[in-house]
Order: structure tokens, then sequence, then C-alpha cells
């Protein structure tokens, strides 16, 4: 019988793992197969905007989940008992909690719109007539790539804070876990926002802070812990690097393993996991760089007194990890991977008896919402590819319980007269 890790376990172990849905993305559709997918794959926890609406949609991807599990047992070891829902709160301005904006009717109609081109989710368009022009709000996560790409500077952001005041009632027993977005300098802010959370802790799980780095990022981080004390729940430090880069290039991963580096230096109680700019690379660099407890690693730790060196806990993955899937959920025919070749990329055969391929996929020809678990085909390229993330960071642990799980097998037959 295989024992599914809880997500503390995780992170006790070193091999936690987020999903960033994103604190200002809402297109509700995307969230529940995002949701779908990477629960599928093993991740221990999903980030999403303080919204009911959103947190329902996440909640019905992983009911969506659990049911194929459930209908076709485990198709691999790293699946977490259950995927942790997380909601992103800020206590100030922050690039997480913005959207872009701009009135298309004020373009220039000589202008090549780079922005329609650099957007990473497609949320600004200007020649579709079923959907709202200009900036497609629920689409927009607030990277703003678009800002300063606009030749005529028509772009610009609309930030907001988002505190529990409104909808706790609603929002907290239905989640597990809370980010606090911090910035360094805002004490009196932090501590605002943490007394109108404090009630609510009694249902969560687990408190994440995540804050950019600077100049006196530790002296910051220490006066947040004195706040928060005492905490009875687990607390991570999330090391927000470079925020929302992952899928621009190999080397973003560089600015999140740094500031990690810096704050297990510290000795902070509590977790530490890496954001910001994290991508395929980000376990390897942290494997060459001995920062994670992985058992593969396990050999080469130095040991001082008895006690293995600071590890990282987990690593969050938000633009990348979401670019990995889209394409395979979107309306667009032009972008279905069904239509182009050399598209499946990731192993997702170990994760072929979850789909029930009696159940074809419908024509290529996608509606605007889909439940991904209806059409086999797309399901099983969007896992490979979320696996081959996932993987990276959960595929020691798994090889490693198969070898105890087969030497008890030996130790018992063994063992037998």
């Amino acid at each position: 019988m295989i024992i599914r890790r809880s997500p503390l376990t995780s992170l006790q172990e070193g091999h936690w793992f987020k999903l960033i849905c994103g604190a200002s993305y809402h297109h509700l559709p995307a969230i529940r197969n995002l949701a779908l997918v990477y629960a599928l794959a093993g991740a221990d926890c999903i980030d999403l905007a303080a919204d009911p609406a959103i947190v329902a949609a996440a909640r019905s991807g992983l009911t969506a989940a659990q049911q194929l599990i459930d209908k076709v047992g485990l198709p691999h070891t790293n699946l977490p008992s259950s995927t942790w829902l997380m909601v992103s709160l800020n206590d100030g301005e922050d690039p997480h909690f913005r959207k872009a904006a701009f009135d298309p009717a004020t373009c220039p109609v000589d202008c090549n719109r780079p922005c329609e081109r650099i957007c990473p989710t497609q949320a600004i368009t200007f020649n579709n007539p079923d959907k709202e022009l200009g900036v497609i709000d629920s689409q927009c996560y607030g990277c703003g790539r678009c800002i300063p790409i606009c030749p005529f500077e028509q772009i610009y952001t609309r930030s907001y804070v988002s505190t529990p005041s409104a909808i706790a009632a609603q929002l907290f027993p239905t989640i597990d876990a809370i980010e606090i977005h911090t910035q360094i300098g805002r004490t009196q802010s932090f501590q605002r926002l943490w007394q109108e959370i404090q009630p609510w802790l009694k249902h969560l799980k687990l408190v994440a802070i995540s804050c950019p780095d600077g100049e006196e990022v530790i002296p910051y981080l220490w006066s947040l812990w004195n706040i928060i004390q005492p905490l009875s729940i687990p607390l991570i430090w999330q090391t927000d690097g470079r925020p929302m880069s992952g899928d621009i290039g190999d080397g973003t991963t560089i600015a999140a393993i740094r500031f990690g580096q810096k704050v297990l230096n510290a000795q902070l109680p509590g977790y530490v996991q890496l954001a910001g700019g994290t991508n395929r690379h980000t376990v390897e660099k942290l494997h060459q760089l001995e920062l994670l407890n992985l058992p593969v690693n396990r050999a080469s730790f130095p040991v001082l007194s008895g006690k293995q060196p600071a590890q990282i806990s987990g690593i969050a993955y938000g633009s990348y990890a979401r670019k990995l899937v889209m394409p395979i959920l979107t309306p667009d025919e032009s972008m279905n991977p069904l239509l182009s070749t050399g598209s499946r990329t990731g192993n997702s055969s170990q994760f072929t008896p979850l789909l029930d391929k009696s159940k074809q996929s419908p024509s290529f020809s996608l509606p605007e919402i889909i439940h991904l678990e209806e059409m086999p085909d797309l399901l099983e390229i969007a896992l490979g590819r979320a696996s081959s993330l996932v993987l990276q960071l959960k595929e020691p642990w798994i090889n490693e319980a198969e070898i105890v799980k087969r030497n008890r097998g030996h130790d018992q037959a063994t063992s037998a007269p």
C-alpha cells in the first residue's frame, strides 16, 4: 500500500511544490484546469487570488482530480494526501496586485500593437468582437511587460490592496493557507494586516510571508517574526527573487536562489521557499549548490555537529509552470498542441491509466470553457508537461520510496520460514 505524504511532510522533507496561479489572475476556467492538472502531477499547494469565486474554481479542479484518482488508483507515488489552497494578501502596493489598463479607442491606428504580442496570457486584444477590447481583465496578472513596450505610453496599471476584512468569513474556512506580500519598511502596515488575520488563524494550516530582496531585508524579516509571535502553525519565508519572470529566460532563477541563501544564512525560524523567476533550471542549480535536502544529495552533505546544513524546503513556480500547460487550455485552435508535431513534452505514459480513451476528445476547435478531464487527449499532454516540472523536485523521493518498499519485500522474503 502506498502512503501518500501530506503537504506538510513535503515541506519538512524538502520537496514542497507550489503552483502560483497569481494574486491578480482571475480567469476561472483556466484556474480550475490548472488546479486539476497540477494536483494530479503532485503539487502540494496552489496559490490563488483572495476571491471566493476563484477558490471555488480551484476547489472544483481539485475535486475532479480526486475523482480521477479514486476511479483508477494512484498513478505514481508523489501525489500528496491533499493539495492545499493558499490565497495571497498584501499590506500595500505590490506588483503582484495590479492590472494593466488602457483605452483601445485612443490607440493610434498605425500602431503595430507590440503589447498584444508580448502579453504572456493573451490578455490584450483589439479584434475579437466576442470579448472586451483592450485588456481582458480576468486574464491579466499584472506582469507589466506591456507597459515599457507601448510606443505611445498609453498603458498604465491599476493597483489594489487585498485585505480579508470584507470576505474573511466566506473565504478563510474554505482555504488551507495564506501568503502575505510585503516590502521593506512596511512594519506598521504589516502589523495592521496581521491583526485582521489573527482571528482566522484557527482555520489555517500554514502562513507564508513573501518579500522582495533589499539592503535591509533581513532586519525587516526579523521584525515581522516578532510581530507574528506566538505562531502555532508553520511559517514559510518566500524569497521573491525576480517576480513573474520565470518564463522569460534561463537566468531569472539566480536572483531567487541568492535571496534564498541570504535568508537561510540569517537562520530565521521557519521554512525557506523560492519564488520569483523559478523555472526548469532551478532544481538543477540548487543541486549544484547542495541546497536541496534530497536523497540523492545526502551523501555529499557535510555534517557539522551532527546537523545537516540549512536547506531550501520548497519551490514555488508561477509564470513558467502556467506557460507549460496554458497552450493546451486555450480555445484558440491555432495553439492547440494536438495540431502541432513534437508537442508532447514530458513523459506522460505514467498517467495513461487516468485517461478514459473510450471518451474521445471532441473536435479540435475548443469551446471557451472546457473541463479538461472530459478531453483525455489534452489532459494527457497537460499532465506530461506539468509532471516534467513537478517530478524534478519529487522524483528522488519517489525513487527512495520504491527502494524502501523493495527492501522491505526482500527482508520479508528472506525472513520467511
